[in-house]
C-alpha cells in the first residue's frame, strides 16, 4: 500500500514519490553526484531529506538496476555472502551486480530465508534417521554376537514345527496301528470254519447206541 504524501512539522515531505521529484533527483545526480547526501535536496530542490533521497537513488532511480526474478547464480551468491557477511545487505548488494541493498533484503526474507529453513529441517531429520538406522544395525550386530537374532529365533521356531510335526505323526501312526490291530482282533473273532461239517462232533460219535440198534 502507497503511503499518502504529507509534508511533517519540519516542512519535510513524506510518503510516495511524484515524478516530478524523480525527474529532479534524477538530473541533479547524473550531473554532479552524490557526494553528500544531506546537503542534495536544499541542491537539488528537493523537500526531503537526504535519507529518503539517497534509498529512492539507490533503490529505484540508478543506472543498471535490475529488477524482476532473480536468477539460481544470484541466489546461490546472496546465500553464500549472507553465511560469510551476515545481515550486511549493502556489502552484500556491492558484490551483487544491479542489486539494491532492500531489493536484496526483501528478496532474502520473502524467499531464500524459508527456503534454507525448509531445506536445513529436511537436511537435520535425514541425519537423525540415519543416525538411527545406524544405531539399529549396530545393535542387531550386538544380538549377533550374542546369539539371540531373528535367524536364530526363526530357526529356532523351525525346530519347534518340526517336533510337533513329528510328535502328531507319531500319534497318527499309533492310532493306525491300534486300529488295525482291531480289526485284526474282530476278523480272528468271526472268522468261520468250513470243516465243521466235515469233522465228527466227538471221537466216539459213531458207536453211539442209536446207529447199533
Amino acid at each position: 500500500m502507497v503511503r499518502t504524501p504529507f509534508t511533517d512539522k519540519n516542512g519535510i515531505k513524506r510518503g510516495a514519490w511524484s515524478e516530478d521529484e524523480d525527474n529532479k533527483l534524477r538530473a541533479f545526480v547524473e550531473r554532479f553526484g552524490h557526494p553528500n547526501w544531506r546537503q542534495l535536496p536544499k541542491y537539488a530542490g528537493l523537500m526531503r531529506c537526504g535519507k529518503s533521497c539517497r534509498l529512492r537513488w539507490m533503490n529505484y532511480l540508478r543506472p543498471g538496476l535490475k529488477k524482476g526474478n532473480y536468477s539460481h547464480e544470484e541466489e546461490q551468491l546472496i546465500i553464500k555472502l549472507h553465511n560469510e557477511l551476515g545481515n550486511r545487505w549493502s556489502a552484500i548488494a556491492a558484490k551483487v551486480p544491479g542489486r539494491s541493498d532492500n531489493d536484496v533484503k526483501n528478496h532474502w526474507h520473502a524467499h531464500l530465508k524459508k527456503r534454507l529453513s525448509l531445506t536445513n529441517t529436511y537436511s537435520s531429520t535425514s541425519e537423525q534417521f540415519i543416525h538411527e538406522s545406524s544405531q539399529f544395525d549396530s545393535q542387531s550386530c550386538e544380538h549377533d554376537e550374542d546369539g539371540y537374532n531373528l535367524s536364530n529365533t526363526i530357526n529356532g521356531m523351525d525346530w519347534i514345527e518340526e517336533n510337533n510335526n513329528h510328535i502328531k505323526t507319531m500319534e497318527q501312526l499309533s492310532s493306525s496301528n491300534t486300529v488295525e490291530q482291531s480289526l485284526s482282533n474282530n476278523s480272528q473273532t468271526e472268522t468261520f470254519d468250513f470243516n465243521f461239517w466235515s469233522e465228527p462232533l466227538f471221537d466216539d460219535f459213531w458207536t453211539q447206541s442209536f446207529f447199533l440198534q
